[in-house]
Protein backbone atom coordinates (compact mmCIF):
# COMPACT_ATOMS: atom_id res chain seq x y z
CA UNK A 1 0.00 0.00 0.00
CA UNK A 2 1.24 3.83 -0.70
CA UNK A 3 0.92 6.16 1.22
CA UNK A 4 0.08 9.76 0.77
CA UNK A 5 1.66 13.21 1.66
CA UNK A 6 -2.11 14.33 2.36
CA UNK A 7 -2.21 11.98 5.61
CA UNK A 8 -5.38 10.75 6.71
CA UNK A 9 -6.50 6.79 7.08
CA UNK A 10 -6.54 5.02 4.52
CA UNK A 11 -9.33 3.72 2.33
CA UNK A 12 -10.93 0.42 3.14
CA UNK A 13 -9.90 0.10 -0.93
CA UNK A 14 -5.94 0.56 -1.83
CA UNK A 15 -6.00 4.10 -2.79
CA UNK A 16 -3.49 5.80 -3.92
CA UNK A 17 -3.94 9.83 -4.62
CA UNK A 18 -1.45 12.02 -6.75
CA UNK A 19 1.94 11.39 -4.87
CA UNK A 20 5.30 11.48 -6.56
CA UNK A 21 6.18 7.56 -5.92
CA UNK A 22 3.14 6.62 -8.37
CA UNK A 23 3.44 9.42 -10.89
CA UNK A 24 0.51 11.53 -11.88
CA UNK A 25 -1.82 9.00 -11.55
CA UNK A 26 -4.72 9.89 -9.21
CA UNK A 27 -6.66 7.07 -8.12
CA UNK A 28 -6.30 3.18 -8.53
CA UNK A 29 -8.44 0.72 -6.60
CA UNK A 30 -7.27 -3.00 -5.96
CA UNK A 31 -10.94 -3.99 -6.43
CA UNK A 32 -13.26 -2.34 -8.69
CA UNK A 33 -16.43 -3.17 -6.97
CA UNK A 34 -15.30 -1.72 -3.92
CA UNK A 35 -16.27 1.82 -2.95
CA UNK A 36 -14.19 4.74 -1.91
CA UNK A 37 -15.20 6.19 1.44
CA UNK A 38 -16.21 10.06 2.27
CA UNK A 39 -12.27 11.05 3.34
CA UNK A 40 -11.11 9.82 -0.21
CA UNK A 41 -13.33 11.15 -2.51
CA UNK A 42 -12.86 14.85 -0.14
CA UNK A 43 -9.55 14.61 -1.28
CA UNK A 44 -9.67 13.87 -4.96
CA UNK A 45 -12.05 17.45 -4.40
CA UNK A 46 -9.21 19.00 -2.54
CA UNK A 47 -6.66 17.94 -4.89
CA UNK A 48 -8.54 19.66 -7.43
CA UNK A 49 -9.10 23.07 -5.45
CA UNK A 50 -5.27 22.91 -4.97
CA UNK A 51 -4.52 22.48 -8.82
CA UNK A 52 -7.15 25.33 -9.58
CA UNK A 53 -5.23 27.76 -7.34
CA UNK A 54 -2.13 27.26 -8.10
CA UNK A 55 -2.84 27.88 -11.81
CA UNK A 56 -4.70 31.02 -10.54
CA UNK A 57 -8.29 29.79 -11.54
CA UNK A 58 -11.66 31.68 -10.55
CA UNK A 59 -11.72 31.95 -6.80
CA UNK A 60 -15.49 31.02 -6.33
CA UNK A 61 -14.41 27.79 -8.21
CA UNK A 62 -11.44 27.01 -5.98
CA UNK A 63 -13.83 27.61 -2.96
CA UNK A 64 -16.61 25.60 -4.37
CA UNK A 65 -14.37 22.55 -4.48
CA UNK A 66 -12.98 23.32 -1.16
CA UNK A 67 -16.23 24.01 0.57
CA UNK A 68 -17.22 20.21 -1.23
CA UNK A 69 -14.17 18.59 -0.14
CA UNK A 70 -15.03 19.64 3.78
CA UNK A 71 -19.17 19.23 3.52
CA UNK A 72 -18.33 15.39 2.18
CA UNK A 73 -15.31 14.60 4.21
CA UNK A 74 -17.26 15.52 7.48
CA UNK A 75 -20.79 13.70 6.67
CA UNK A 76 -21.99 9.99 8.17
CA UNK A 77 -23.91 8.94 5.41
CA UNK A 78 -21.44 7.54 2.57
CA UNK A 79 -21.60 10.02 -0.77
CA UNK A 80 -21.14 6.66 -2.67
CA UNK A 81 -24.19 4.89 -1.27
CA UNK A 82 -26.01 8.44 -1.88
CA UNK A 83 -24.93 8.52 -5.41
CA UNK A 84 -25.54 4.90 -6.27
CA UNK A 85 -29.18 5.50 -4.58
CA UNK A 86 -30.28 8.83 -6.28
CA UNK A 87 -26.86 9.80 -8.95
CA UNK A 88 -26.37 13.50 -9.49
CA UNK A 89 -29.94 14.97 -8.06
CA UNK A 90 -29.45 13.47 -4.67
CA UNK A 91 -25.57 14.48 -4.79
CA UNK A 92 -27.02 18.25 -5.68
CA UNK A 93 -29.75 17.84 -2.31
CA UNK A 94 -26.16 18.27 -0.29
CA UNK A 95 -25.23 21.57 0.48
CA UNK A 96 -22.56 23.43 -1.33
CA UNK A 97 -22.50 20.42 -4.22
CA UNK A 98 -23.82 21.52 -7.69
CA UNK A 99 -23.97 19.93 -11.07
CA UNK A 100 -20.76 20.31 -11.63
CA UNK A 101 -19.02 18.87 -8.44
CA UNK A 102 -22.01 16.31 -8.73
CA UNK A 103 -20.75 15.02 -12.06
CA UNK A 104 -17.20 15.11 -10.50
CA UNK A 105 -18.32 13.00 -7.57
CA UNK A 106 -19.90 10.44 -9.77
CA UNK A 107 -17.16 10.00 -11.90
CA UNK A 108 -15.37 9.56 -8.94
CA UNK A 109 -17.07 6.94 -6.74
CA UNK A 110 -18.02 5.31 -10.22
CA UNK A 111 -14.32 4.85 -11.85
CA UNK A 112 -12.07 5.53 -8.81
CA UNK A 113 -10.56 8.87 -10.81
CA UNK A 114 -11.40 11.98 -12.06
CA UNK A 115 -10.79 13.25 -15.88
CA UNK A 116 -11.60 17.06 -14.70
CA UNK A 117 -8.35 16.54 -12.32
CA UNK A 118 -6.06 14.55 -14.91
CA UNK A 119 -6.92 17.31 -17.77
CA UNK A 120 -5.87 19.89 -15.08
CA UNK A 121 -2.27 17.97 -14.41
CA UNK A 122 -1.76 17.83 -17.71
CA UNK A 123 -0.34 21.66 -17.66
CA UNK A 124 1.05 21.47 -13.67
CA UNK A 125 1.52 17.98 -12.26
CA UNK A 126 -0.02 17.18 -9.11
CA UNK A 127 2.59 17.08 -7.06
CA UNK A 128 3.76 20.35 -7.34
CA UNK A 129 0.70 20.60 -5.18
CA UNK A 130 3.00 18.91 -2.30
CA UNK A 131 5.73 22.02 -2.26
CA UNK A 132 2.97 24.04 -0.37
CA UNK A 133 3.03 21.57 2.17
CA UNK A 134 7.08 22.66 3.10
CA UNK A 135 7.17 25.52 5.77
CA UNK A 136 8.35 28.50 4.00
CA UNK A 137 6.67 27.94 0.93
CA UNK A 138 4.06 29.57 -0.39
CA UNK A 139 1.39 29.60 -3.18
CA UNK A 140 3.47 32.34 -4.86
CA UNK A 141 7.12 30.73 -3.97
CA UNK A 142 5.92 27.24 -4.83
CA UNK A 143 4.66 29.09 -8.41
CA UNK A 144 8.05 30.74 -8.68
CA UNK A 145 9.93 27.32 -8.37
CA UNK A 146 7.56 25.52 -10.52
CA UNK A 147 7.44 28.55 -13.36
CA UNK A 148 11.59 29.59 -13.17
CA UNK A 149 13.40 26.43 -11.77
CA UNK A 150 11.33 23.71 -12.96
CA UNK A 151 11.05 22.48 -9.53
CA UNK A 152 7.83 19.99 -9.71
CA UNK A 153 8.34 17.86 -6.07
CA UNK A 154 9.28 17.45 -3.01
CA UNK A 155 12.37 15.56 -4.23
CA UNK A 156 13.12 18.07 -6.58
CA UNK A 157 13.18 20.91 -4.18
CA UNK A 158 15.22 18.81 -1.86
CA UNK A 159 17.86 18.76 -4.39
CA UNK A 160 17.64 22.07 -5.30
CA UNK A 161 18.30 23.16 -1.65
CA UNK A 162 20.84 20.89 -0.98
CA UNK A 163 22.50 22.71 -4.27
CA UNK A 164 21.98 26.17 -2.98
CA UNK A 165 19.11 27.32 -5.28
CA UNK A 166 17.39 28.87 -2.45
CA UNK A 167 19.59 31.83 -2.83
CA UNK A 168 18.38 32.38 -6.27
CA UNK A 169 14.80 32.53 -5.44
CA UNK A 170 13.41 36.57 -5.55
CA UNK A 171 12.26 37.07 -1.73
CA UNK A 172 13.77 34.08 0.04
CA UNK A 173 16.17 34.84 3.14
CA UNK A 174 18.72 33.23 4.80
CA UNK A 175 15.95 32.85 7.42
CA UNK A 176 13.08 31.26 4.94
CA UNK A 177 15.63 29.16 3.33
CA UNK A 178 16.70 27.47 6.75
CA UNK A 179 12.91 26.83 7.63
CA UNK A 180 12.75 25.43 3.88
CA UNK A 181 15.13 22.98 4.65
CA UNK A 182 13.97 21.97 8.23
CA UNK A 183 10.61 21.30 7.22
CA UNK A 184 11.75 19.44 4.44
CA UNK A 185 13.70 17.04 6.87
CA UNK A 186 10.73 16.62 9.14
CA UNK A 187 8.56 16.05 6.19
CA UNK A 188 10.78 13.34 5.06
CA UNK A 189 10.98 11.72 8.84
CA UNK A 190 7.57 11.71 9.32
CA UNK A 191 7.10 9.97 6.10
CA UNK A 192 9.21 7.50 6.89
CA UNK A 193 7.83 6.73 9.82
CA UNK A 194 4.20 6.29 8.22
CA UNK A 195 5.80 3.40 5.88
Amino acid sequence: MFTCSHGGTPAQVAVVLTCAAVGDSLIRMSDSSAKLDNPAVARVLDDIAAILEFKNENAFKIRSYRMAAETIGTMQDQVAEIAERGGAAALQKIQGIGKGISAQILEIVETGKSSYFEELTRDVPATVVDLRHVSGIGLKTAQVLYRDFGIKSLAELKAFTESGGLTSVPGLGEKTAARVKASIARLEARTAADQ
